[in-house]
């Protein structure tokens, strides 16, 4: 019999002789940390110190989201940051979807040495989000877009329906946090889909506008869809990635962004 999806957090303390350094995961929107525990347990493998926090609202019912507001997603992730940047003497910001947006807020915001993100969103395609202020009071869900994975067999374990009031605290989200893009300043990895049924590259257009201020480099994947850390790519997400914050923390390379 198979197991169901993994909702619980994810937390890892540091090993090996390395620097102490940290990762911030954050899973995305009606999704839970089990769609991004590989890539925790692989950072954690590096000897990296990890904190997925599981976000309010997720992990138990699309009405339990209805409830919570994107302040408090931003909240619990913002915490998780702190109890690794007391700890760390730097500590790099990553995420999934909604989960790279809230990645880029705390990069925007905190100091943080670098910033993973994979498919990340920054907008909301659905013509109908700008009315999901007014929807919402008489429509509580819509159909969900789940498990846009390529590979076979794969279960990412998110809500089969999107709630709309969340929803809309989603757009007012992404919105605020693209204001905020300019103040990010350390480098920036994401991994990009080629084909996304979810995020549209229209989020990626805001993002290259955004980063005034940051190095970005985009690492093109061909064999996955949205959820690309349970796809085919997820390996190659996974080596890039302590790939990436090795050559960050490597001796002569100025981080901009963490404890000297």
């Amino acid at each position: 019999m198979t197991a169901g999806p993994d909702h619980s957090p994810f937390s890892s303390a540091f090993s090996g002789d390395g620097s102490r350094t940290g990762v911030v995961l954050s899973h995305g929107f009606t999704g839970s940390p089990h769609g991004l525990r590989a890539w925790a347990q692989a950072l954690a493998a590096a000897g990296f110190a990890v904190r997925m926090p599981l976000l309010p609202g997720h992990g138990t019912s699309w009405q339990d989201l209805n409830r919570t507001r994107w302040q408090q997603w931003h909240g619990a992730l913002d915490e998780a940051y702190l109890e690794l940047d007391a700890q760390c003497d730097q500590v790099f910001a990553a995420g999934l979807s909604m989960g790279g947006a809230l990645a880029l807020r705390i990069a925007a915001t905190r100091p943080v040495a670098g910033v993973l993100l994979v498919n990340p969103g920054l907008t909301v395609d659905d013509p109908r989000a700008p009315l999901a202020g007014i929807l919402k009071l008489v429509l509580k869900s819509t159909p969900a877009i789940g498990n846009d994975i390529l590979k076979a067999g794969m279960d990412e374990g998110a809500y089969t329906r999107t709630p709309v009031a969340a929803a809309h605290e989603l757009n007012k989200m992404f919105k605020d946090t693209v204001r905020l893009l300019p103040r990010v300043t350390a480098p920036v990895q994401v991994y990009r889909s080629t084909v996304d049924h979810v995020v549209s590259d229209s989020s990626m257009a805001l993002l290259r506008r955004g980063l005034t201020h940051a190095p970005l480099e985009v690492v093109q994947l061909e064999n996955s869809y949205h959820v690309a850390t349970l796809d085919n790519d997820a390996d190659r997400i996974f080596e890039g990635s302590v790939a990436f914050i090795l050559r960050v923390l490597q001796p002569g390379h100025e981080v901009r962004h963490g404890k000297a």
